[in-house]
């Protein structure tokens, strides 16, 4: 594959930003992130998805103290939470599926307008799911996934290549190492 077609993909440039300045969220870009997560690809078109913006200090801060991961959720402008709604699926389990895509989805949108973004994740741990909902306040329907950190980045930081060839088998599962 030529170097400039790898280095040029979204993904390629994505990663969790953990330093955020203080500036707001524009509410076209919370838009514009929401649209991009209800895009993604969704088992038997389900969309089971349901979202959470968050703004206000205190309820940020509430989400913070969740678990030791989400204590920067305190200093973003905007959580977004990717809750599953359990009554909209028709196959079994994949609101998991459609909630994980719609995640990714905040993600590459939020580095392609210029935002930083972090995925950190409540489901499946019981105990930061029933947190999450008692905190905002769901029924017991709704599945609170994860919780998307986002705003200005104060740090910029380039994944880089992650490619590992040993992780990849052709035809079948093969030990040896295989060229594509």
């Amino acid at each position: 594959m030529p170097e400039e077609l790898h280095l040029s993909s979204p993904v390629q440039k994505l990663r969790n930003t953990y330093r955020y300045t203080s500036e707001p969220v524009e509410r076209t870009l919370v838009h514009i992130l929401l649209d991009a997560a209800m895009c993604a690809p969704s088992a038997d078109d389900e969309r089971p998805w349901h979202f959470v913006v968050i703004r206000e200090d205190l309820a940020r801060q509430s989400l913070a103290e969740i678990c030791p991961f989400t204590n920067i959720v305190k200093d973003v402008p905007l959580a977004i939470v990717v809750c599953g709604d359990k009554t909209l699926q028709k196959q079994q389990g994949c609101w998991v599926l459609d909630c994980a895509a719609a995640t990714e989805n905040i993600l590459v949108e939020a580095q392609q307008v210029h935002l930083g973004a972090a995925w950190l994740y409540l489901y499946p741990i019981e105990g930061r799911v029933q947190r999450a909902r008692s905190i905002l306040k769901m029924p017991q329907n709704i599945v609170p996934f994860s919780i998307v950190a986002v705003g200005h980045p104060a740090e910029q930081k380039d994944c880089g290549s992650r490619f590992d060839i040993r992780r990849v088998h052709m035809e079948q599962w093969m030990q040896t190492e295989v060229e594509l």
